[in-house]
């Protein structure tokens, strides 16, 4: 992956990350970016070039990251179509449904969408024990994503935690639910949380918040012969319970030994690695307006319907 010429349009407090993972995988990055001192930043971080538009990066890019604001991806990843080089877009794929199912049938498959937790290890992990049947059929997913503020101006934070939850059902399950139904949190007027329904057999709910005190990250999986739990997103383990639930109440509990490599790292591996002949990364642009459509579908069910 050495000298590998990537691309990366925004170096904001995420895009910076990005930029650390590409120069520590030998990549040759120019970033976009405006800002004089995030322009320094990066190139002190190890670009090889700084540029004020993304009509300026070079001819040569074999690919491109893109980790603008959430309400400008859209225009970014569309008016970067032309270079006809594979484009990883931070996720959501954009803010709007109709929108993002443009992207997927213009992109063909040019564009991946940024879905850290497909990554994961802990989720590729439930993912293999769901698909293996050892603790019986999946009954149902469940997870949390509740924290306190939302530092991101252009969109509320349902449009920033929820599609992390959805992409994790796309992994473990295998596929997008149905969305049934939604509950709405508002707090001075500002969307901050939702409470959803998705599916039946298997169903998955998930609980996103801005306004939680304490910080918790939960994914768990209920089998019909037990749960596999991943109980800390930066632990080492996967916890499989099995046991009796009733009467004499009795649990037996083995911890399955996860990496716990980032995956924002892994997944611009992937991605380098796609721009030198390997597979395609996850998720597609398909997937990733999939997602998008699914999470305005439960605003909608919320009485959340504006974009925001």
């Amino acid at each position: 992956m050495q000298g590998v010429a990537v691309g990366l349009v925004g170096v904001g407090a995420w895009g910076r990350h990005i930029l650390r993972d590409l120069v520590s995988l030998g990549c040759a990055v120019t970033v976009v970016v405006r800002d004089e001192g995030r322009r320094r930043h990066a190139l002190e971080s190890g670009a090889v070039d700084a540029v004020a538009r993304t009509e300026d990066l070079p001819s040569d890019l074999r690919g491109v990251v893109v980790a603008t604001p959430t309400v400008t991806h859209g225009d970014v990843t569309e008016a970067l179509l032309s270079r006809n080089v594979p484009l990883f877009v931070e996720k959501p794929l954009t803010n709007d449904a109709a929108a993002a199912a443009r992207l997927a049938e213009l992109a063909g498959d040019r564009v991946f969408v940024m879905d850290k937790w497909r990554y994961h290890p802990g989720i590729e992990l439930l993912g293999e024990i769901a698909r293996s049947g050892e603790l019986g059929p999946v009954v149902g997913l469940r997870t949390v994503r509740v924290g306190w503020g939302n530092p991101h101006a252009d969109v509320d934070g349902v449009w920033i935690l929820a599609p992390h939850d959805v992409s994790i059902a796309l992994e473990v399950l295998g596929k997008i639910p149905e969305p049934r139904s939604a509950l709405a949190e508002t707090v001075n007027g500002t969307t901050s949380g939702l409470v959803a329904l998705l599916g039946d057999d298997p169903w998955f709910a998930f609980e996103v918040s801005t306004t939680h005190p304490v910080r918790l990250r939960e994914i768990r999986l209920i089998c019909r012969d037990g749960v596999a739990t991943l109980p800390d997103p930066y632990g080492d383990h996967v916890l499989v319970t099995r046991g009796e639930i009733l009467g004499d109440i009795t649990r037996d509990e083995e911890r399955r030994s996860i990496s716990t490599e980032l995956p924002l790292l892994r997944e611009l591996r992937g991605f380098v690695e796609h721009l030198e002949g390997g597979p395609p990364p996850r998720s597609s642009a398909a997937e990733g307006a999939a997602e998008v459509a699914a999470v305005e579908r439960l605003r909608q069910l919320a009485g959340v319907a504006q974009p925001r």
